[in-house]
C-alpha cells in the first residue's frame, strides 16, 4: 500500500539535472555514452531512499544541452539488472513470459530521426545487448536536430514503457539555436526544465506501483495492468513538491507534464499570469498571456514568469485540474527571496517568430480514426487505435512528403494525448459530435460548433489533446525521413495496452528495405 503518513510540502530544494557533456566531438555532430542503472536516490526528506531505475544513474536523467543542425549520436547502454522490481502483466504483447522481463529502448520523443534511431517499441535490447527485440535499431542512435525544442528522452520498450518510466527513466533534451538566442530571453541561472511527474510510495521509501485493479477479482491475470494509474505525489525533477529560491526578476521555465497518464492544470496562486513563448515544437510567433495552462501527459509549456513585483513573498504553482487531490494540487514554491544580483535585462519580444502554417488545401487525404474503449477477455478496459490491435495489418501509410488530415473520433470517455512520431501537428479544430448515433450507425452528426485550437496551441505539436466526445481534427506533414514509425495514446498505460500503432512513411517508389518489410513482416501488409 501507498504511504499512509503525508509527505510534508516545500522541504526540499528543486534539484536541477546536471548537463550532460559529450566524450568526444568531431566534424559530423557530438558523441555521447549513457548508461541505464540502478540505484537509489531520495525523493523526499522524510523518506528513505527510494531505488529507481535512471540514464546515468540520474532521476531525471542528464540533460542534452545542443544545438540545432549539429548531429548527437548517443550510445545507449543498459546495465540494469534481469529481473524487474514492479509488477508485469504478462498477458499484454510484448511482455509475455517468453520475453526477457528487463528490455530498453529510448524514443527521443518530438526528435526528427531516421527510424533506426527512433526508438521503436519493438526493437528493444537487454543488458550488453545479450537478446534483441523482433525490429532493428541502432546501437548508436543519431539525432540530426532540425527543429530548436524542448524534447525529452524516455523509454519505449513494448509493454513494460509504463514501468520503466515510473522506475526513473527519462530526461531532458533542449535544442537551442541562433534565432532564439537573438531574442534576449531569461538565460543561464534564470532558465530552468521542470519534469512534473506523479509517484506514489510504500512506507519503506520504494515506490509503489499497483499489480491489479481489482483485488477481489479472481478472474484477472495477477499481475493485472491498471488503466489508468494516477498517483499520490506530485514531483518536480524528482523532488516531492520542492521550492526554488528566486530573484524578483524574469525567469524562463520549459514545462513538461511527464506524468504517467495524469492531466494537470497550472495555475499561479498570486493570480499573476504565465506568459507562454513556445509549445512541444518550439517557439510560438508571439507570446500568450496565459491565467492557466492544461497540459495532457508528454504536452510541454515554454514560459516566462515575471517575479519583479513579489520580493519577499511565496508563489506556488498549482494544479487546479479537475478532482486533484490535496497531495497533487501544490506543484512547486517559489521563494522570492534572492535580492536581485543586476538588473534584468532579458527580454519579452512581442514577435517570437515566424510559422509556416499547413492549409487545408494543401491535404491529398483525409482520414478518420476513432478513439474507442472495448472490454478484454477478463473484462478489463482495452482502449483502441481505430478498433484496431498493435499486430492488425498496417493502415496509415503515405508517400514522403504527402500533407494529410486526420480526424480523431473520439468514442470514448477520456481526454487522449496523442502523438505521432517523426511528425510535426497543427491543430485545425475540436467539435463535439454524437457518440451514441456514431456508435450505433456510423453516422457522424456534429452537435456543436467547431472550436479553434487554444491561443497557445497555435503552433505545431508532437502530442495533441483530444478531448471525448470530439472530432480533433489535425493536419501534418509526413517528413521528413521514409520508414516505420509508431502513434499512439501517451498515458502509458493505455500506450503498453495496444493504445498504439505503427504507420509508414514510404519513398515514392519501394525500395529494398520496403520489400524486405513485406518479407519479414508478410501480415501487416496483406
Amino acid at each position: 500500500m501507498p504511504v499512509k503518513v503525508r509527505l510534508q510540502k516545500f522541504v526540499d530544494k528543486l534539484p536541477i539535472p546536471k548537463t550532460i557533456s559529450p566524450i568526444k566531438r568531431h566534424k559530423k555532430g557530438s558523441y555521447y555514452e549513457v548508461t541505464m542503472r540502478e540505484f537509489t536516490q531520495k525523493l523526499h526528506r522524510d523518506l528513505k531512499p527510494t531505488r529507481l531505475w535512471g540514464y546515468n544513474g540520474m532521476y531525471p536523467g542528464p540533460t542534452f544541452d545542443v544545438m540545432k543542425d549539429q548531429t548527437t549520436y548517443v550510445k545507449w547502454i543498459n546495465d540494469l539488472p534481469k529481473k524487474h522490481f514492479l509488477p508485469i502483466d504478462t498477458t499484454i504483447h510484448g511482455a509475455e513470459k517468453t520475453i526477457p522481463q528487463v528490455r530498453t529502448v529510448v524514443h527521443l520523443h518530438g526528435g526528427k530521426q531516421h527510424d533506426h534511431s527512433d526508438g521503436y517499441p519493438d526493437a528493444w535490447f537487454t543488458r550488453n545487448f545479450e537478446q534483441t527485440g523482433p525490429m532493428f535499431q541502432r546501437k548508436v542512435c543519431e539525432y540530426p536536430n532540425l527543429e530548436a525544442t524542448t524534447l525529452f528522452y524516455h523509454d519505449h520498450t513494448m509493454g513494460i514503457t509504463r514501468l520503466n518510466n515510473y522506475a526513473g527513466l527519462g530526461g531532458f533534451f533542449i535544442i537551442r539555436d541562433e534565432h532564439e538566442q537573438s531574442l534576449n530571453l531569461p538565460t543561464g541561472k534564470y532558465e530552468f526544465p521542470l519534469m512534473i511527474q506523479d509517484r506514489s510510495f510504500n512506507p519503506d521509501g520504494s515506490l509503489f506501483y499497483p499489480d491489479t485493479p481489482d483485488k477481489d477479482n479472481h478472474r484477472l491475470p495477477y499481475p493485472s495492468i491498471v488503466t489508468p494509474f494516477d498517483a499520490d505525489y506530485i514531483l518536480v525533477n524528482g523532488k516531492v513538491s520542492p521550492y526554488l529560491e528566486v530573484e524578483p526578476r524574469k525567469y524562463r521555465f520549459r514545462m513538461l507534464n511527464y506524468c504517467n497518464s495524469r492531466a494537470m492544470t497550472f495555475k499561479l496562486d498570486s493570480g499573476q499570469p504565465f506568459y507562454q513563448i513556445g509549445t512541444d515544437r518550439g517557439l510560438l510567433e508571439k507570446p500568450v498571456i496565459m491565467n492557466e495552462i492544461l497540459l495532457l501527459t508528454t504536452e510541454r509549456a515554454d514560459v516566462i514568469v515575471d517575479f519583479s513585483r513579489s520580493y519577499g513573498k511565496t508563489v506556488i504553482l498549482k494544479n487546479v485540474f479537475k478532482g486533484a487531490s490535496p497531495e497533487t494540487t501544490d506543484v512547486l514554491q517559489f521563494r522570492v527571496t534572492t535580492p536581485l544580483k543586476g538588473k534584468d535585462t532579458s527580454s519579452l519580444p512581442d514577435q517570437l517568430t515566424k510559422i509556416d502554417f499547413l492549409s487545408r488545401e494543401m491535404a491529398t487525404k483525409t482520414r478518420d480514426l476513432t478513439l474507442v474503449r472495448v472490454e478484454d477477455k477478463y473484462g478489463r478496459s482495452l482502449n483502441l487505435l481505430d478498433g484496431k490491435m498493435w499486430n492488425d495489418r498496417i493502415s496509415e501509410k503515405m508517400d514522403l512528403g504527402t500533407v494529410e488530415i486526420w480526424r480523431l473520433l473520439n468514442l470514448s470517455a477520456d481526454d487522449h494525448p496523442i502523438h505521432l512520431h517523426v511528425v510535426d501537428m497543427q491543430i485545425l479544430e475540436r467539435q463535439p459530435f454524437d457518440v451514441a448515433l456514431y456508435q450505433a450507425s456510423g453516422v457522424l452528426k456534429f452537435i456543436g460548433q467547431a472550436t479553434p485550437p487554444d491561443p497557445n496551441e497555435r503552433g505545431f505539436k508532437d502530442t495533441i489533446r483530444a478531448p471525448a466526445g470530439y472530432v480533433t481534427s489535425f493536419i501534418a506533414k509526413f517528413d521528413p525521413f521514409v520508414g516505420l514509425f509508431v502513434w499512439h495514446c501517451h498515458m502509458l498505460e493505455h500506450e503498453d495496452y495496444e493504445m498504439m500503432r505503427p504507420f509508414e512513411i514510404l519513398k515514392k517508389k519501394n525500395g529494398l528495405k520496403n520489400l524486405l518489410m513485406r518479407l519479414f513482416y508478410p501480415s501487416r501488409y496483406q
